[in-house]
């Protein structure tokens, strides 16, 4: 049995450049970190002894014989990547709410394929992992995705990532002092604002049409440094906040689903409150919002923002981990033997009100 802990992610400035359709053309930067926050995925070699060869369980459960009936696609699409052959079983767990801006779609894909690889005696690299998320979901499950949150995930940690025109990605820590990360982490707030949305539907609002879009992105993109210059300078932190306010009402111009009346509403409220800036995290519409102000004005925003779930949190730095391996009895032989039987289909044995016993077929194995 196999344990994966991925955490989620903060993206800070740059959200937008990260879409292939914007950096394969122009080039993009983000700078963003991964929290304390995680996605764990518990996975295990099933057993042979069961009518189906597969089982997931998230918000829903799904058994099924073959790959391909999979509903979730990033369960189906990771295991046809891996060319899966033996049976599995594969518990989700997440310390925060599934489409809510924190890259949790990302976190899943990365930490299955991690799960996996391990379950299968393989140790790939941050930037395997990385890569062959960022294919899977935009090329096998084609969702309207960037490449920022598989990155994040995958490497853990506060990073400039940068984007090339050839499809190059490259991770840069940013370095500075536990002091300065400190200071700079009391300057962070994040709400849940309970208002849940699909990111690719949100992104397909402007992204179908991205070229439209080049000042904007432009100058969110320039954001990018301006913010690590901020950062590594060890001055007045005040202008990163400032920054992340312009950046929100350059992203809310991208498309009419980035926010909308009660998202507006709630920054506005935090703003009148003492906050500096903020965004909604992720594509936008809803999810979780951060908020940067100074420390002795969260109190005020916590209580102004009463109605909303306050979430703290630390960064975090080590992306993708195995928490957990034990090595279960080999069942391998069993399952070839099992792959080339017939088997009944199983039942149960039934009394009726006559005493009299009769044996019911189960249902087969989910099927779309």
């Amino acid at each position: 049995m196999i344990i994966s802990r991925t955490p989620y992610r903060i993206s800070f400035f740059g959200g937008g450049t990260d879409y292939p359709a914007w950096y394969r053309a122009h080039g993009g930067a983000v700078l963003a970190t991964t929290i304390d926050k995680y996605c764990y995925l518990t996975a295990r070699f099933l057993p042979p002894f069961f009518e189906h060869r597969f089982r997931a369980v998230y918000s829903q459960i799904e058994t099924c014989s073959e790959i391909e009936h999979f509903r979730h696609p990033a369960m189906r699409e990771v295991l046809r990547f891996l060319h899966w052959e033996r049976g599995l079983e594969v518990h989700h767990d997440g310390d925060l709410p599934a489409r809510s801006g924190m890259g949790s779609s990302s976190s899943f894909t990365v930490g299955l394929l991690h799960a996996l690889y391990a379950l299968d005696g393989k140790m790939p690299s941050k930037r395997q992992l990385a890569l062959e998320s960022i294919h899977i979901e935009q090329e096998m499950i084609q969702e309207t995705v960037g490449s920022q949150d598989q990155v994040s995930a995958a490497h853990g940690g506060l990073n400039r990532i940068h984007f090339a025109t050839n499809g190059e990605i490259s991770v840069h820590p940013v370095t500075i002092t536990p002091s300065r990360l400190r200071e700079f982490s009391d300057h962070l707030m994040l709400f849940y604002t309970g208002i849940v949305r699909t990111a690719s539907d949100v992104a397909r609002s402007y992204v179908d049409d991205i070229v439209a879009k080049k000042r904007q992105l432009r100058v969110m993109g320039d954001l990018v440094g301006e913010a690590v210059e901020i950062l590594t300078s060890g001055g007045d932190l005040r202008p990163f906040g400032e920054l992340l306010h312009e950046a929100w009402q350059l992203k809310r111009s991208l498309g009419n689903l980035v926010s909308n009346t009660e998202v507006d509403g709630l920054y506005e409220r935090a703003m009148a409150a003492g906050a500096l800036g903020g965004k909604i995290n992720g594509a936008g519409g809803g999810g979780f919002m951060l908020l940067f102000a100074l420390p002795d004005r969260h109190e005020a925003i916590i209580e102004e923002l009463a109605d909303l779930i306050h979430v703290p949190f630390n960064f975090e730095f080590s992306g993708s981990q195995i928490i957990f391996l034990d090595h279960e009895e080999d069942h391998s032989a069993s399952e070839s033997r099992r792959a080339k039987q017939k088997i009944d289909r199983f039942s149960e044995l039934v009394v009726g009100a006559s005493n009299e016993p009769t044996l019911r077929t189960f249902a087969p194995p989910q099927t779309p």
